[in-house]
């Protein structure tokens, strides 16, 4: 299990790396969000691109050190290319993150998360519910019955309730997965991290979640799944703080939000309040 400290400049040499050498981390991801996904991507030290047809998030995978899929909304294309865009990372050993937002609403959305268990995500990201949902429809903790907990984009379950779920998800993957909340929880498998902060206007606007996973793919391009989840992690909970200490409702939060990401040093990020005990 890594130390406070090992972690803390893991995070700084991620951070670093990503501002000096602004790499692309593609993404195919909901609609409603794709502005801020890219905003979110850039103000980190990233590059983005969002596109929609399969061949094209092939050359995104080719092209990028990662990629983002987001599962909200789907269009029929999505069908292929959103597996042909975890396969092409998968065989070209590129990180990807996934984020099964809404799973449980269709089927097309649970056959396509189906079909995406054997690529293997680096990062999966998601609320309590969603994150319990998924396990239990990969057959790894809980039962598939789980998907009726989800609530389109909204939890009905604790962080501490997906806790084995994510575990269960991290250890089957060998990535690391992110569960969104007041507290959020990241963890590969072997540790577990409780990252503080943010603020609730965070959820008074649509896509701090969507964004967030844009980001991980940005800092997976550089790091371990484990270190870029703690660095999207506490990167969003420390612009949530101090965008809410200069913004009181939810469009100057937003505004406020991508400012304070931009501004966010590596060693702000390394000292977010973050506690580590074992999986």
């Amino acid at each position: 299990m890594i130390d406070s400290e090992q972690l803390k400049q893991h995070v700084i040499k991620a951070v670093d790396e990503i501002r000096a050498t602004n790499p692309m981390a593609g993404s195919i991801t909901n609609t409603v969000t794709i502005d801020f996904v890219a905003n979110a991507q850039l103000a980190v030290g990233g590059s983005a691109a969002m596109v929609y047809l399969p061949d094209e998030g092939e050359a995104l995978v080719a092209g990028g050190g990662a990629i983002y899929l987001n599962m909200g909304t789907l269009f029929p294309i999505y069908e292929q290319t959103i597996p042909h865009a975890a396969k092409a990372a998968h065989d070209a050993g590129k990180p990807w993150v996934l984020d099964p937002v809404g799973l449980g609403i269709g089927s097309l959305r649970t056959q396509l998360v189906n079909e995406l268990k054997q690529y293997k995500p680096a990062i999966v990201r998601g609320n309590a519910s969603e994150i319990i949902a998924l396990a239990g429809l990969w057959g790894l903790e809980g039962e598939a019955a789980d998907l009726s907990r989800v609530r389109g984009v909204d939890t009905t379950d604790t962080v501490d309730a997906a806790r084995d779920a994510a575990v269960a998800l991290a250890r089957y993957t060998g990535g690391a997965v992110v569960v969104s909340g007041e507290v959020d929880l990241i963890t590969d498998g072997t540790t577990v991290a409780k990252s503080h902060g943010g603020s609730p206007l965070m959820s008074k606007i649509t896509g701090c979640g969507c964004s967030q996973g844009g980001v991980l793919a940005v800092y997976a391009c550089a790091a371990d799944p484990f270190t870029a989840a703690v660095c999207g992690t506490a990167v969003y909970n420390v612009a949530g703080t101090r965008a809410a200490a200069v913004a009181d409702a939810p469009a100057s939060f937003k505004v406020a939000f991508i400012d304070e990401l931009y501004r966010a040093t590596a060693q702000d990020i390394a000292n977010n309040q973050l506690e580590l005990e074992e999986a």
